[in-house]
């Protein structure tokens, strides 16, 4: 009897099968890529998702840089008032 409340995935999902594709293609000399090309279903969801998260850091970055602009404009704005 299986947990229905348990996901496993045991499988190679569909990256990996297509690397493994290019590369018994690449190996039967039925294409004549670079491996580069060959490995791509490997790094290109990783690079990505370095992508992904740098961008979403620098947007975070720019936001709290904007913000702190604020309160430091709104402190000397105060002070002038004193």
């Amino acid at each position: 009897m299986s947990d229905s409340g348990s996901n496993n995935n045991n499988g190679i999902g569909l990256a990996g099968s297509t690397f493994i594709v290019f590369l018994i293609l690449k190996l039967t000399h039925n294409i004549d890529w670079s491996w580069w090309w060959i490995t791509s279903p490997l790094w290109i969801p990783a690079a990505l998702v370095f992508v992904i998260v740098l961008v979403a850091g620098i947007v975070a970055g720019v936001k709290e840089a904007r913000q702190e602009a604020r309160i430091k404009e709104a402190r000397a704005k105060r002070l002038r008032n004193l």
